[in-house]
């Protein structure tokens, strides 16, 4: 399988589906391509299964301009807002990048895996107390403020130039330091144990993963990120984002008029 297929398509064949490629059918007239490069801000609902590059290809491909790049990485298995910046407006990924964020999302408590998320297999298994919310809310309140976090060894960050994640796969030692971050607030919004549903606000460098890991570490009985989707980032909101059909659809009435 090539290297260079998307996530998202390797999912698929996994599953014996197939993907279709609207970008290799439609593309942007010249007069949107102009737009595009002189500078757009783009919302996306990322779709579950799509790497935030791959959201990024598929863009690239279909408005044919290289100058693309997204404003955050949401992992896989996160969905929601991802926003993506074209043409001379890719100087602006910085200023997302350090919005506040908010995610809304569930921990499944008495287990862990090695991702802290389901890209991996749940482990170490344990019973879970029958918690009340407040216990779980007072718990919570812990991880809140100024922080430090270490982040998941299954991560993008890099050593010597190659991502954690890869040294990780091959086994390799790895270490990572705990880093200062900020949580604005951890609100446990519903609980049916096993499974608490949460909705986080936070700042750069959070890593959701790592915090259902903590989370469930501090109450005893272990606890991973069963599901994620990131709702706001700065003053963006996801229910303002295109999905990523309604995104190039456009493109496919801009063929149809030209046919």
């Amino acid at each position: 399988m090539s290297k260079k297929e998307s996530y998202h398509s390797k999912h698929k064949a996994a599953l014996g589906e197939t993907t279709p490629s609207y970008s290799k059918q439609y593309g942007a007239s010249p007069e949107q391509q102009a737009e595009f490069a002189a500078g757009k801000v783009i919302l996306i609902d990322k779709p579950l299964h799509w790497t935030s590059f791959d959201v990024v290809r598929k863009i690239r491909n279909t408005i044919r301009i290289k100058k693309v790049g997204h404003a955050g990485t949401l992992d896989p298995l996160a969905t929601g807002l991802l926003i993506v910046c074209t043409g001379k407006y890719t100087k602006r990924i910085n200023e997302f990048m350090k919005a506040g964020k908010t995610y809304t999302g569930s921990i499944t408590l008495g287990a862990t895996t090695p991702t802290y998320d389901l890209e991996s297999e749940p482990e170490n298994f344990l019973e879970v107390p029958e918690f009340t919310r407040g216990k779980l809310q007072e718990t919570a309140n812990i991880f809140t403020g100024d922080i430090e976090q270490v982040p998941p060894i299954f991560s993008a960050i890099k050593k010597d130039g190659e991502a954690m994640y890869k040294l990780a796969r091959r086994g390799e030692e790895v270490e990572l330091q705990a880093r200062p971050i900020h949580i604005s607030s951890f609100t446990i919004a519903s609980v049916e144990l096993p499974i608490i549903s949460f909705e986080v606000q936070c700042g750069t460098g959070t890593y959701i993963r790592s915090l259902a890991h903590d989370f469930g570490a501090a109450l005893g009985c272990g606890g991973y990120l069963s599901a994620l989707r990131r709702t706001k980032i700065g003053e963006e909101f996801v229910e303002d984002a295109y999905t990523m059909d309604s995104f190039l659809e456009q493109f496919q009435e801009v063929a149809r008029r030209d046919s």
